[in-house]
């Protein structure tokens, strides 16, 4: 008896390869692409740990709890950490990159997270790359939640380290990961003696052994399925084409930030200004007095597939989170979750306007 999960054929280092251009072609980048077998915490950890050591001087940009976790880790590879932090509310500019490297010159490496799904804010990295790049600092960047929701061009912002993951915006798998890596980067790595060496975390095996050596041997058994899913999301994402892919999330992002005021019950984005906020996910506050997280359960016991998450943390009592991405990237997802939202703030003794958000999201999709 076969089954079409259990008795593919291996997949072969060509295919591999040929996965990993497809990636590279999505990112409009020349520098190497290496997937890896794990989810983005793999390639986000190992990048750092790569480059980062005890002559580091890292500046840390806070926008969220992804900023805070890459401070955790530079430090512990024994970097002096500046940590920049803003308020989860907003998006840091370029003029504080600029004021940081002027307070501390010894800045040699700079980490970023591009889009904060968790708060629902995006940092404008074009902007920032060109102050990081006048200083010559490695340019460390998550772009795990932005690839597939905005433009990601780590060649064209001079961004080093440029991290993926296919599991919001692109609709694909959570398994399987992708680091494009700079010459740049590479050598900080092959000198850095603390780089992860024979390890799981280790980018540089990935250079001796596959990128190196043309890519012609596996350094260990792929994740199968995962690659395959990455496949057919990326051949997805052609057919659809990137562009409309992206506009596709802006769509969302502008008609569910449009239809949550329309909507009313003291609702509102937790992202001030609608330009800090990210095409991804939107973050609304819930009105004053009234729990998030128990908003929205109420909400998914409506209809529990909605893309409905209260904040983490201490943000729970406070942050509605609407993940309109990949394939909830569409107009009527983003109405239906305002409309589950809307019914249980109306059940709180809110006041809402369903009508009003309907019109509100019609009008704001592009």
């Amino acid at each position: 008896m076969t089954h079409p999960f259990l008795d593919l054929a291996p997949l072969s280092a060509a295919h591999f390869a040929s996965i990993e251009d497809r990636v590279a072609r999505l990112l409009s980048t020349e520098q190497d692409v290496v997937i890896m077998q794990g989810e983005a915490l793999l390639p986000l950890e190992g990048a750092i740990r790569g480059t980062a050591g005890p002559g580091t001087t890292a500046l840390n940009v806070i926008t969220g709890p992804y900023g805070q976790t890459f401070g955790d880790w530079l430090r512990d590879c024994g970097a002096t950490v500046i940590d920049l932090a803003v308020p989860f509310h907003t998006a840091v500019t370029a003029a504080q990159v600029r004021e940081a490297f002027a307070e501390h010159p010894s800045i040699d490496f700079v980490s970023l997270v591009h889009a904060e799904a968790a708060t629902g804010n995006t940092n404008p990295v074009a902007e920032i790359g060109e102050v990081v790049r006048e200083h010559g600092a490695l340019f460390y960047l998550d772009a795990v939640a932005s690839i597939g929701a905005e433009p990601v061009l780590p060649d064209a912002w001079g961004v080093d380290l440029c991290v993926i993951g296919a599991q919001k915006a692109m609709g694909g798998p959570a398994g399987v990961s992708a680091v494009s890596v700079s010459e740049r980067a590479w050598a900080r790595m092959a000198a850095n003696p603390a780089a992860p060496r024979r390890s799981y975390l280790s980018l540089l095996d990935w250079k001796q052994r596959w990128v190196d050596g043309g890519r012609k041997a596996l350094l260990h058994a792929p994740a199968q399925l995962e690659m395959l899913a990455l496949e057919a999301c990326v051949e997805r994402i052609e057919g659809e084409g990137l562009d409309a892919v992206m506009a596709r999330h802006a769509s969302a992002a502008a008609a569910t930030r449009a239809g949550a005021l329309a909507l009313g019950g003291g609702l509102e984005p937790y992202v001030y200004e609608a330009v800090d906020a990210a095409p991804v996910a939107t973050t609304l506050r819930a009105p004053s007095g009234v729990d998030a997280a128990g908003l929205v359960a109420k909400a998914l016991a409506a209809d529990p597939v909605l893309p409905l998450v209260a904040g983490g943390g201490a943000l729970a009592k406070s942050m509605i989170r609407v993940n309109h991405y990949g394939p909830d990237a569409t107009r009527g997802v983003v109405y239906s979750s305002l409309a589950a939202l809307g019914a249980a703030l109306a059940e709180a003794g809110l006041a809402v306007d369903l009508e009003g958000a309907r019109r509100a999201v019609a009008g704001a999709w592009g």
